[in-house]
């Protein structure tokens, strides 16, 4: 898992001025929270909640990001920032605010040494 000096640099060049609370759970919380805020009965990858809270559910990064071929660090990455822009209002309703949000995610992860995390390598 990520420092968390990593993280905070990654939050950071999200959101610079936010004040924000990260978690790390595990499945089973991760599902739980997941099943309470959103009613969806299984646990997933990042959750952003209004409070300024971006919850991270590690079994499920690891286990996306061994099945995409990508290597763990630039997988938290885009997840910590992808919750973040949540933060900031960014959403991926529809296919407009999908590429809005991608292309800012994109700039951002760029700029701390990731790359896009949408193209396939």
């Amino acid at each position: 898992m990520p420092s968390a000096g990593v993280l905070r640099k990654w939050t950071r060049a999200a959101a610079p001025s936010r004040a924000l609370t990260l978690r790390i759970v595990g499945t089973r919380e991760g599902r739980l929270l997941n099943r309470r805020f959103r009613k969806r009965d299984y646990a997933t990858n990042v959750l952003s909640f209004s409070s300024g809270d971006v919850v991270l559910c590690h079994p499920v990064i690891a286990r996306e990001a061994r099945a995409q071929g990508k290597r763990l660090q630039a997988h938290y990455a885009h997840l910590v920032v992808h919750g973040v822009l949540h933060l900031r209002g960014y959403e991926h309703d529809d296919k407009s605010s999908a590429r809005r949000m991608e292309a800012r995610e994109i700039r951002i992860l760029r700029r701390i040494g990731f790359a896009d995390p949408y193209t396939v390598e």
